[in-house]
């Protein structure tokens, strides 16, 4: 009987090891190349660390802006997750004063301005749960015309000790808005 009963452990304890086995072994085919590639640009502005964390989607031949983006409708701005912006100490954008953190990044493109939001929820997939009622910020900034930039980039450009221009590019246009930081 107990011998029994030890066949019967030894073989459920091998049918528990080839279940387990076979699940990594199909979790790791499961896994595929993104589309839109995830990206990070960090910089450095004064003593504030500005972390972008975002997904680039290319343009591949496609209507962007009105088309794949709609006008007067809140986008992730990038792919798949919502992009991310970090502030490691209080800054102000475009003059408007926002505590350290991190929030998720959005937009409301339209053909004369757009409308940039930092939302506290950081942590969003697209836009399907966007509540602006959780909005930090928002502001009007008027995009620029660009060379052609087939993958969306996030670009920092420092300007002087205290501030730094953050660019979103894509197809031919730029979005660009200010950072201040203190430096005392």
């Amino acid at each position: 009987m107990r011998h029994i009963c030890r066949l019967n452990i030894n073989l459920l304890l091998l049918i528990i090891s080839f279940a387990m086995i076979s699940s990594q072994s199909f979790a790791q085919n499961d896994k595929k190349v993104r589309i839109s590639p995830k990206a990070t640009v960090i910089q450095t502005v004064g003593f504030t660390e500005v972390r972008i964390d975002y997904n680039r989607p290319a343009v591949k031949g496609r209507v962007i802006w009105s088309g794949l983006v709609p006008y007067d409708k809140v986008w992730r701005a990038g792919a798949n997750e919502a992009t991310k912006i970090t502030f490691s100490t209080d800054v102000k954008i475009n003059g408007k004063t926002l505590k350290a953190g991190s929030y998720s990044f959005f937009a409301i493109p339209t053909k004369e301005k757009w409308t940039l939001i930092f939302n506290k929820v950081a942590d969003q997939w697209g836009a399907f749960e966007y509540n602006e009622a959780e909005d930090a910020l928002r502001f009007e900034v008027t995009p620029e015309e660009g060379s052609m930039q087939e993958w969306l980039a996030y670009t920092v450009t420092k300007t002087l000790k205290n501030s730094a221009v953050v660019k979103l590019e894509w197809e031919k246009l730029k979005v660009p808005f200010t950072i201040e930081v203190s430096v005392k």
